[in-house]
């Protein structure tokens, strides 16, 4: 695996692209993103264009988010260092990435035993060490290990997951796009108290649906 300054350098880019264009501001997200390096997450036939704001195939029929998409997402939830951080959808594993180097607790569930099983091996040699991956549902979370201070959804559910928002800590955060499958508004719930939450709006996305159960 190799990170070369040819890759620091289109990352760096891609930065001032996040900041400029987008307007990406939370420092720690740009810091994060410019240092995670998101060629070695997808094929090598995608690898010359991955710091562009472009989504690309993954196993499964899923897909890695736009750079800006992660980063706007990212910056939703408001991350300081050492929060609990409840993700569902690893994916290939790139967003989990991006919440370790800002120095998150992070759980991560993932549905597609594929991708499973491809982004625990391609963390582990990057050596990003999330607290807890599990292969699971993740409409059902981790109760186990809740409550957590933010939970991030990476793909698109028709009706509000509420198991996840009990997982929440009072004052946590949840940003999850909800909307039918051609696309989705990304909301952000922060939870007042166990049965009142302050809804929040964000634009119109597109992420690949959030299934329940799991594909082996």
């Amino acid at each position: 695996m190799h990170d070369f300054y040819l890759h620091k350098g289109k990352r760096k880019i891609l930065v001032e692209y996040l900041r400029d264009k987008v307007g990406i501001s939370d420092e720690n997200v740009l810091k994060a993103i410019g240092e995670v390096p998101r060629h070695l997450f997808i094929e090598s036939i995608f690898q010359d264009f991955a710091y562009e704001d472009r989504a690309f195939p993954i196993a499964a029929h899923q897909t890695i988010s736009h750079p800006s998409t992660v980063a706007e997402q990212t910056e939703l939830l408001e991350i300081k260092s050492g929060e609990k951080i409840l993700e569902i959808g690893t994916g290939c594993g790139y967003q989990t990435a991006v919440l370790l180097k800002m120095n998150a607790l992070v759980y991560t569930i993932e549905r597609q035993k594929e991708l499973f099983d491809f982004s625990k091996k391609k963390l582990r040699e990057m050596n990003f060490h999330p607290k807890f991956q599990s292969f699971g549902d993740g409409f059902s979370g981790l109760p186990e290990f809740a409550p957590f201070d933010k939970i991030l959804v990476t793909c698109g559910a028709e009706t509000l997951p509420t198991a996840l928002l009990k997982q929440l800590e009072i004052g946590g955060k949840m940003v999850i796009p909800l909307g039918k499958t051609d696309e989705q508004i990304l909301h952000r719930f922060t939870k007042i108290s166990e049965t009142e939450y302050e809804k929040e709006q964000f634009g119109i996305y597109k992420f690949v649906p959030m299934l329940g159960d799991t594909n082996s």
